[in-house]
């Protein structure tokens, strides 16, 4: 069996171990992919690994060998799933291999709104201490979470490690999801619909897939609801957020602080207004980045591969289920 890797130097620059996968036939790595280098790369494979190339209706007939396509991920929007599927292709992504990985992420940028970590590190390092009068002193009012409400668009898995992770904060919960079930078992604790997640939320975190219907769930008319100076945090994808319109409300004050790991357009381009916007914490799309999570996207892989061999195809995401 013939496995192609199109685009492994994200995944893997070296420190976590492609063995699960090159076990199980004759692979081809390659660090990144271009279009035009598809073709060629594809020619006489029987599976296809993917992380961020595209692959799209126009380049089936690049792919005549292909039998089983893998995302190296959990979202799938670089894929043509229905075109795949016509052609008896099943695709199948990975999941929850970094549930408390991103969740934290999501945390951490929601720490860092609140308390100002780095902004008084670095005030420190500036001598701004020695010159204070008072023994202490702040830039910006500390916030505590304890008391406030998180809202959280999106409650698989990560959203619900998420909810944990706020709950232990001493925060009430929100969550909104398409099939409200399974409640957790703290208090407080609340399915809602996103209009009133929306209203009644001090920070709302977003956990959801990026669909034609979550496409800018966050946008001028919700931004324009939510509490006044509510905090954002995004850790799905960057288009579930109007980035002009959060902008906009970021700086008027309506928002009162974002942290994203994903935008729109990445790498972003210079005229992204998020860049420039107050009160804002961007990471590289990082989240999802550790050590031990990359590991467990490769291990993962390797037993989508076998299951698929075996004709018992797990983590199909586009309906094909026949080898």
């Amino acid at each position: 069996m013939k496995i192609v890797i199109l685009d492994g130097g994200v995944l893997n620059p070296g420190d976590v171990d492609w063995g699960p996968v090159t076990a199980l036939g004759d692979v081809s790595i390659y660090d990144e992919t271009s279009k035009d280098q598809l073709a060629e790369r594809a020619r006489g494979a029987d599976v296809l690994l993917t992380n961020k190339t595209p692959l799209l209706k126009e380049d089936l007939p690049a792919l005549e060998s292909v039998r089983m396509v893998g995302v190296l991920a959990t979202g799938y929007n670089i894929i043509d799933t229905e075109a795949l599927a016509q052609r008896g292709i099943p695709v199948c992504n990975v999941v929850a291999y970094g549930v408390s990985d991103v969740a934290q992420h999501a945390m951490a940028l929601l720490l860092e709104l609140c308390r100002h970590t780095s902004l008084h590190t670095q005030s420190v390092k500036n001598g701004d201490w020695q010159k204070s009068k008072q023994w202490c002193y702040w830039k910006v009012p500390p916030v505590c979470l304890e008391g406030m409400t998180m809202g959280l668009i999106g409650f698989g898995s990560i959203g619900r490690r998420m909810g944990e992770l706020a709950h232990a904060f001493g925060m009430n919960v929100l969550a909104q999801c398409r099939t409200p079930k399974n409640p957790p078992a703290y208090s407080p604790f609340a399915f809602a619909t996103l209009e009133h997640l929306i209203c009644a939320s001090d920070v709302i975190s977003l956990h959801c897939p990026l669909t034609k219907e979550t496409q800018h769930i966050i946008n001028a008319k919700t931004l324009s609801n939510m509490r006044k100076g509510a905090i954002l945090l995004n850790t799905s994808r960057g288009p579930l957020v109007d980035e002009a319109a959060a902008a906009a409300a970021l700086k008027s004050g309506q928002l009162g602080g974002l942290g994203t790991d994903v935008l729109s357009e990445e790498p972003p381009s210079p005229d992204n207004p998020l860049l420039s916007a107050p009160n804002t914490l961007i990471t590289p799309h990082i989240a999802w980045a550790t050590t031990r999570a990359r590991q467990n996207i490769i291990d993962l892989t390797a037993e989508n591969i076998r299951r698929w061999q075996a004709g018992t195809p797990v983590n199909v995401v586009n309906g094909v289920s026949s080898v």
